[in-house]
């Protein structure tokens, strides 16, 4: 069986075809910096790799520049749409309804649609994947396969907002968490790299949108976003955690529509209001060359980091590892060091050295003291789809 996933971020888009079950990658890629005239298109199939600069003005461009790259005469892997059996979707926000991987059909994706309010920057582009993979390929079974599923584990100490409940259970207002397709794999990865089953994880998502999880045993326990993919950590363009009175301040005082407000916060904020550039690899070289904003920049997301890591050892009682992954998590060694740095009161040291070492497979970069394992582990969200899929399929 082969399966297309296809896993739309706020401003990137990874695809994989994977043969089930045998889990073979026939093709993977990356379309990066959508929105941007400098968008990038990243191919590897049949042992041989392409990459090209191009305007990607928004999620449909970069979608049939996939589309393109998959069916080309030299470098493609398919010469018919019907190749493909099942397109699986990442979604980032499946609300309280859906739970669990769902085949789409016309209802799903209204009801994918609906929710475009609380995950602006994903799911109307998660919603333009689908629209363009069904037309595409028209024979295959479309699949959505929710980021917030696994967090509905989460206690209710954690997942109920403080407010009126008669309202919040009418609306279904709660923390639902997202980035639970790479949560749940990396956690797996560790625990079976620990073999520990019985564990206290703090899993560290950190990409354009970045949160953290804490997972007990394998399951979700707590959480750094919330009703929406918006709160917790310093972002690319999303603000993170800000006092709402900021919000009616905006509103009441500067006139500001809830519109505008919600422009600003998501699109115009984190990383991108702070400095000007919203990938933290220019980030980087700018503060290395002295660039006093972006050095605040990455002082600011990693105090932010610590301070989770440390209210998620208060929740788990303690931790067995730290888990960095996705694209910063993974690459960024500079901000891997700043958050550990000056932890060793929780037991935390690392070793600058391994710090830097590259690898495909799990990377342990604490150092002999650390009490706490820390482990750059490479996110797959595109096999976890692909996994979770093909059993609905079979089942």
């Amino acid at each position: 069986m082969q399966i297309l996933i296809i896993n739309s971020g706020s401003s990137s888009i990874k695809f994989q075809v994977i043969n089930m079950p045998s889990e073979e990658v026939i093709c993977k890629g990356l379309v990066e910096r959508i929105g941007l005239d400098d968008g990038e298109l990243h191919y590897e199939a049949k042992g041989t790799s392409h990459s090209e600069i191009r305007s990607l003005s928004n999620h449909e461009e970069g979608l049939q520049a996939i589309t393109n790259a998959l069916m080309h005469p030299q470098m493609g892997v398919l010469k018919q749409p019907n190749e493909i059996d099942v397109v699986a979707h990442r979604v980032v926000h499946g609300g309280n309804r859906f739970d669990q991987p769902t085949r789409i059909d016309a209802a799903v994706l209204a009801e994918i649609e609906r929710l475009a309010s609380l995950a602006p920057l994903h799911n109307p582009a998660n919603a333009i994947g689908i629209k363009v993979a069904a037309n595409t390929f028209k024979s295959a079974v479309q699949i959505a396969v929710f980021d917030t599923a696994f967090h509905q584990t989460l206690p209710e100490k954690a997942y109920r907002y403080a407010m009126p409940k008669m309202l919040a259970d009418k609306h279904h207002i709660r923390v639902y968490g997202f980035h639970g397709t790479s949560h749940k794999y990396v956690s797996e990865q560790a625990i079976t790299y620990l073999n520990q089953p019985t564990s206290k994880l703090i899993s560290i998502h950190l990409g354009n949108g970045c949160s953290m999880t804490a997972v007990k045993d394998g399951k979700s326990v707590d959480h750094s976003l919330g009703f929406g993919p918006s709160n917790g950590l310093v972002m690319g363009t999303r603000s993170g955690d800000i006092d709402q009175s900021v919000v009616f301040y905006l509103m009441d005082s500067l006139n500001m529509s809830s519109q505008e407000v919600n422009q600003l916060l998501q699109k115009q904020s984190g990383l991108l209001g702070l400095t000007g550039y919203s990938d933290l690899r220019e980030i980087q070289k700018e503060a290395e060359e002295g660039n006093k904003d972006c050095q605040l920049a990455l002082a600011l997301t990693s105090y932010r980091i610590k301070k989770f890591v440390g209210s998620y050892i208060a929740a788990l009682n303690g931790v067995d590892a730290l888990l960095f992954t996705a694209g910063i998590g993974e690459n960024s060694s500079k901000l891997r060091a700043m958050v550990c740095e000056n932890m060793e009161a929780l037991g935390i040291q690392i070793d600058r050295h391994k710090n830097t070492q590259r690898t495909a497979s799990i990377l342990e970069i604490q150092n002999d003291d650390s009490k706490v394992k820390i482990l750059v582990i490479p996110t797959n969200e595109e096999l976890e789809i692909a996994k979770q899929s093909y059993l609905l399929i079979q089942n």
